[in-house]
């Protein structure tokens, strides 16, 4: 895929059982490529995020503005408190998301970069990135294409204490973050922790 989206909907408490089924059908109905749909676990609750892939920027806009003009954004608009939309563009050296079971404790973490700092992360995480895999794969590293300079990583774990072994010991054996990376990062960062919904690609 070429952009990818990732749709964040704020939802009323316990919502994200609720919008299921409408937001299922919304998404069958337009355009691009549904590749996961995760409900927050821990971090900031009562979110679903939906990762879409897109071959042109023209088919992602034109679900931006079926969500926006609707009457019932995303198919779910009773349980919806509020709707955001960020865009992105793979780093380079990523091959595209592949469906499949890799978790289910799903990271999404964004880092907030410096303004001049998104191609050299991405040359740093080029570098780097083939010894970390060793000690779990990355979903996706990307870039925003709106917005403020940032970095967003999606990260599959087996278990939340896979994910503490795999990212103490990578740093302990010295092989992520990447050397010099975090130079071009700023302190604000985010992380969330997400489980797939039922009928999500990704699992």
């Amino acid at each position: 895929m070429a952009y990818y989206e990732i749709a964040t909907l704020k939802t009323v408490i316990f919502g994200a059982g609720k919008a299921s089924d409408g937001l299922q059908n919304w998404l069958a109905a337009g355009k691009g490529t549904l590749l996961g749909a995760f409900g927050t676990d821990i971090g900031t609750l009562n979110e679903v995020y939906v990762l879409r892939g897109f071959e042109t920027l023209d088919e992602m806009m034109d679900e931006r503005e079926r969500a926006v003009m609707s009457d019932n954004p995303m198919g779910c608009m009773e349980h919806l408190v509020d709707l955001r939309f960020d865009s992105y563009k793979p780093f380079d050296f990523m091959a595209p998301i592949t469906p499949g079971t890799y978790g289910p404790i799903y990271e999404f973490r964004t880092y907030k970069a410096k303004l001049n700092g998104v191609s050299v992360t991405q040359d740093k995480w080029r570098g780097a990135m083939p010894a970390r895999s060793e000690y779990s794969p990355l979903t996706m590293a990307m870039w925003g294409l709106d917005g403020a300079p940032r970095v967003t990583q999606i990260w599959p774990y087996s278990s939340l204490e896979a994910r503490i072994k795999a990212r103490s010991q990578s740093v302990a054996d010295g092989k992520w973050p990447a050397k010099g990376g975090p130079d071009w990062l700023t302190p604000q960062m985010t992380s969330a922790i997400a489980l797939p919904l039922p009928f999500s690609p990704l699992k």
